[in-house]
């Protein structure tokens, strides 16, 4: 099953239809993901013999921009549960089974929800203000606040991650997974934010929760690491991240295109707005950026499913087209705002919504002076010293 015939214009309608209510609710994208769950799409990454789709990330890259211009908060937050089955993939395609209980696992319907970012922590991946307790059996309890928790409502499993600072061969950041059932995790209700409202994005406060030795699936140094799990988590995020961000700058061009051929003109005596120069310019502005991301996009994940060795410039390609995705979208959907009018200003404006919603890819990992360093480095070297 193809993402087109996955995310029939049918399904996709009902769920653009919801987002404007959960926006305005500031609700849980609940009917939106019972029927994404229904059509199978939590298992598009899944393989086959584990009871899914089977899809390459590019399906997935393609799907999400599809869905991402139906409702981006639903998009946004389903991407967390992606981004751990494209893990799960990126290794198994690689020769390695660490997460192949997880594929299982969603094959058969849970949920994961990706609790890695924490309030100051810019190193990321490189580091934790969450501390990983060692036990006598292997696993480890969690404590600390995890932010940006998305699919919090819904999630049955959640990836995180700590700091080892007591074992023997300490520190190490040790990656792990816990149930949602565990008397130590509170969720907080916490999530009022601009945009990307029905995400419903809250604080995980982790205390003490465990995950038992066959749930820990790495433990690796803190710092810059080329592990693959490492690599598997950066690109699995980055790419289906940018696909949304993608997503909303094609469905806001499609809009600015509508609202041109339908509004008119007094100073050109009635003649639609597609005829006024200015706004021609401000929409082919948006098409021309537009047009150049999703072949970008395509590519690398295409070179990801391929197992193409772009050697260390592996991590610069990511963070580039995450950011050129995010920064193109803002720059879309802005100059689409322009050319649409004043109307769009109101709170029920869909424009309005993706206004807001898109302003929350500058948040996101890696922010645009982390990938900066990144390709500097790439392309340089490091610092002296």
């Amino acid at each position: 099953m193809t993402p087109e015939t996955l995310l029939h214009d049918d399904l996709l309608d009902g769920i653009r239809e919801r987002a404007a209510g959960y926006d305005r609710d500031n609700a849980f994208f609940t009917e939106d993901l019972a029927e994404l769950r229904a059509a199978g799409y939590l298992t598009a990454l899944v393989p086959v013999e584990h009871g899914g789709l089977g899809w390459s990330i590019a399906d997935a890259v393609r799907a999400q921009m599809r869905l991402a211009g139906a409702a981006p908060a639903t998009a946004l937050a389903v991407n967390m549960h992606l981004v751990w089955t494209g893990v799960a993939k990126v290794l198994r395609d690689r020769g390695d089974d660490t997460l192949d209980f997880l594929s299982r696992e969603a094959g058969q319907g849970e949920v994961f929800g990706f609790g890695i970012s924490e309030a100051g922590n810019d190193l990321m991946l490189f580091g934790s203000r969450t501390t990983a307790e060692p036990q006598a059996d292997g696993g480890y309890r969690y404590s600390g606040r995890k932010i940006f928790t998305s699919l919090s409502p819904a999630w049955t499993r959640l990836g995180t991650m700590g700091l080892d600072s007591t074992s023997a061969d300490a520190p190490k950041i040790v990656y792990g997974f816990i149930d949602r059932d565990d008397p130590d995790v509170r969720i907080l209700d916490d999530w009022d934010t601009m945009g990307m409202r029905a995400s419903q994005s809250r604080t995980t406060v982790l205390d003490g929760a465990f995950a038992a030795s066959d749930r820990i699936v790495r433990r690796l140094d803190p710092g810059p690491n080329a592990d693959p799990l490492v690599f598997g988590i950066f690109a699995s995020f980055e790419l289906l991240l940018a696909a949304v961000y993608a997503g909303i700058g094609a469905r806001a061009l499609d809009l600015a295109v509508a609202s041109a051929h339908r509004r008119t003109s007094m100073k050109y005596d009635g003649r639609l707005l597609s005829q006024d120069p200015d706004i021609r310019w401000r929409i082919a502005d948006a098409a021309i950026a537009q047009d150049a991301i999703e072949p970008q996009l395509l590519q690398v994940a295409r070179d990801l499913d391929e197992l193409v060795d772009h050697g260390p410039l592996w991590f610069a390609k990511l963070v580039g087209v995450k950011v050129r995705a995010t920064e193109t979208a803002k720059h879309v959907v802005d100059q689409a705002v322009r050319a649409s009018g004043g109307s769009t200003y109101f709170a029920g404006s869909e424009l309005g919504r993706l206004y807001r919603d898109v302003l929350a890819g500058v948040f996101h990992p890696s922010d645009d002076e982390s990938a900066h360093s990144t390709v500097a480095n790439a392309w340089l070297g490091p610092l002296d010293g």
